[in-house]
């Protein structure tokens, strides 16, 4: 049998990216390579989720106020049982709990890193078998190690992520990340069952000609978002446009084919919801991070994303993220 060594598994590109950073203790390897084996078995049930009892809402409401999916539990349970039983993740904030899990043992104080995870965004596509994912964001924790971690932890800036990512469950499973060294797709191989390097050094395109945003609220956007929509509509062929309106309403699967084809994605604040719908650190963040490091911009409207101090840890915030040339056509509009 013929191997082909060109193609990297997760674990074999992780560990060659260690062996390139001098003293580097593989901490953040192994919390990568940890988070990817609770990927694989959400994709287990994800792929059979309409053959088990595992579809629908679990009955309980989460602290978002929004029903809790079936799936949103076992995901939540995946992740949170590969981080607390691994070495490198001090503790883990979730979509699905009210606050921080602190994994306080003598290993778990030693180690540098926290984790903030959306287990399962675009849960309420689940039922009817539309593309759903998980957002994860790793920071270095600023309390003292061999002590347990705290708020102060979590509540960083974006701009100190170590790393962010995210996996979509889609016609394939995808897992996409980003260091300040670059953003790399892993595609999982469902013949070895391994993640393997398919997207190396992903750049998110200067211009697209995609804009996704969700219609039904448009008269609840503020004027100067309103105008930039129209504009988008109203593009001539001379201007490079007009641009297509592309929504899936989960934002992994929206976001991520911005990245790849270009585009842009946009959740402003409403008359009745002005602070939006996104939650800041799990959710725009991440994505802030991976698509900065790939090229392009991330806003809430008045300031860079990644910029904002979070003071709580479900606080949430509009967003407008893509690529470079239709985020400053953008600000045109709304600064």
């Amino acid at each position: 049998m013929i191997v082909n060594r060109k193609v990297l598994t997760l674990d074999e590109f992780t560990i060659q990216q260690l062996r390139s950073i001098p003293k580097a203790t593989g901490e953040l390897s192994s919390l990568l390579r940890d988070i990817g084996l609770a990927a694989k078995r959400v994709n287990v049930e994800v792929n059979k989720a309409g053959l088990v009892d595992i579809l629908g809402d679990a009955g309980t409401i989460n602290v978002q106020g929004e029903d809790v999916k079936k799936l949103d539990v076992y995901a939540n349970n995946q992740f949170l049982g590969v981080l607390q039983h691994g070495i490198s993740s001090a503790g883990m904030g979730s979509e699905e709990l009210a606050d921080i899990v602190v994994f306080n043992d003598e290993i778990s104080n030693n180690s540098k890193y926290v984790v903030m995870i959306d287990p399962l965004d675009g849960s309420s596509n689940i039922d009817v078998n539309v593309s759903i994912g998980t957002i994860f964001s790793v920071y270095r924790r600023v309390t003292e190690k061999g002590t347990p971690c705290n708020h102060s932890d979590f509540l960083q800036k974006g701009t100190e992520q170590v790393a962010a990512g995210y996996i979509i469950y889609g016609s394939s499973t995808m897992m996409v990340y980003a260091t300040r060294r670059g953003v790399n797709g892993f595609t999982l191989d469902p013949s070895i069952g391994e993640f393997t390097l398919s997207h190396p050094d992903i750049k998110c395109p200067d211009k697209g000609k995609i804009y996704s945003v969700n219609h039904g609220n448009f008269f609840k956007y503020d004027e100067k978002v309103r105008k930039y929509i129209n504009l988008c509509q109203n593009k001539t062929k001379s201007d490079g446009g007009p641009y297509t309106q592309r929504y899936i309403g989960s934002m992994v699967a929206d976001v991520h084919r911005n990245l790849i084809k270009g585009g842009i994605f946009m959740y402003p604040g409403t008359t009745d919801k002005p602070n939006g719908k996104l939650r800041l650190l799990y959710e725009c963040n991440p994505f802030a991070f991976i698509v900065s490091v790939a090229g392009g911009k991330a806003t809430n409207g008045k300031q860079r994303i990644l910029d904002i101090q979070p003071t709580e840890l479900h606080q949430r915030t509009p967003l407008f993220i893509g690529s470079k040339l239709m985020m400053e056509e953008l600000e045109t509009y709304i600064n």
